[in-house]
């Protein structure tokens, strides 16, 4: 749905155009969030505001957010949607049901859309480049589901910049189609990786890029300031909390929040418009669980930042 209030942005050099915020499914839906209704509620204000990128990947809830992210879109246009899954960690104790093999990969796809009830996936990533599988399978296995019409196009993410450039010039020998997104993880607190390495190499290859984690699983939002509320993401992932709150991350939120109010937005506002703001981004997935934290959310398309600003929080969040 085209809404005059969302920015749309052209993925890379690809004919595709996804909205500057995405809804994504990871550790939300069909996990912190099970009630449909809600799910519904949500992901159905986040299409009428705009939105039209929903990411998910099997992994989630081991495809419960693909489930009931799926039973939401068949009530939606389908040519308005933009979809996404992903491949590569484990889905059972199978020896092949994990990476990014010919096998797992064609099994996967199949699982996937049936979750979903969907023909075709807009975009498939490979969750993590795996060590166990030549590039080259992986490609051609890519390059099959295009060529079979289950993905439209085919992405990254997390790999390096490095393998974004091998990938391309593997795709471009074999006449393979090449990726065509990668999705790094991209926020005030891990930025050093994609600026330095990631940007470059996507601009480069001409690949878009869709960003994951923008307040760094809710740190950047200030509610962890005095504590771990029951239910939430820090509370529940005991390896992201030990990653992102320690007391030094922890002091520079709260003087964070000096900065948003100079802004006139709040810290989970500034933090998305800053992520917006970067070289290369197309679009930035954001999560929510209540229809209130969408609607903030969403809030970080009218904040404008100066360079004056951006100074202050990348002196604030040094890496």
């Amino acid at each position: 749905m085209f809404n005059k209030d969302m920015p749309y942005r052209r993925m890379g050099k690809s004919g595709l155009t996804l909205s500057a915020l995405a809804l994504g499914g990871w550790t939300t839906y069909g996990a912190a969030v099970k009630d449909e209704k809600t799910i519904e509620t949500i992901i159905r204000a986040a299409f009428e505001r705009g939105v039209n990128f929903f990411d998910i990947s099997d992994v989630y809830e081991r495809g419960e957010a693909e489930k009931s992210m799926g039973r939401v879109f068949a009530k939606l246009p389908r040519h308005e949607l933009v979809i996404s899954s992903k491949v590569f960690w484990p889905m059972s104790d199978d020896v092949n049901d994990k990476g990014l093999s010919r096998k797992h990969i064609m099994e996967s796809v199949n699982k996937s859309l049936k979750r979903i009830g969907a023909d075709y996936l807009d975009l498939y990533f490979c969750h993590r480049p795996d060590p166990d599988t030549p590039l080259e399978e992986t490609i051609r296995a890519m390059d099959d589901l295009v060529r079979q019409g289950k993905v439209l196009y085919w992405g990254t993410s997390e790999h390096s910049g490095a393998q974004i450039r091998e990938i391309a010039e593997i795709c471009a020998t074999r006449g393979c189609y090449a990726p065509a997104v990668e999705q790094p993880q991209l926020s005030l607190i891990k930025r050093k990786r994609y600026l330095d390495e990631v940007a470059p190499a996507a601009r480069e290859k001409g690949l878009g890029v869709v960003t994951w984690s923008p307040l760094a699983s809710g740190l950047l939002s200030g509610k962890y300031d005095n504590g771990l509320p029951e239910g939430s993401r820090l509370k529940r992932a005991e390896g992201l909390r030990a990653t992102y709150l320690t007391d030094e991350n922890r002091n520079r939120v709260k003087k964070m929040k000096a900065i948003a109010d100079e802004v006139g937005c709040t810290r989970s506002q500034l933090a998305i418009a800053w992520c917006l703001d970067q070289p290369g981004v197309t679009s930035v997935i954001t999560g929510a669980t209540r229809p209130e934290q969408l609607t903030e959310n969403l809030g970080a398309l009218k904040v404008k930042l100066t360079g004056d600003v951006k100074s202050k929080l990348e002196a604030l969040f040094v890496e």
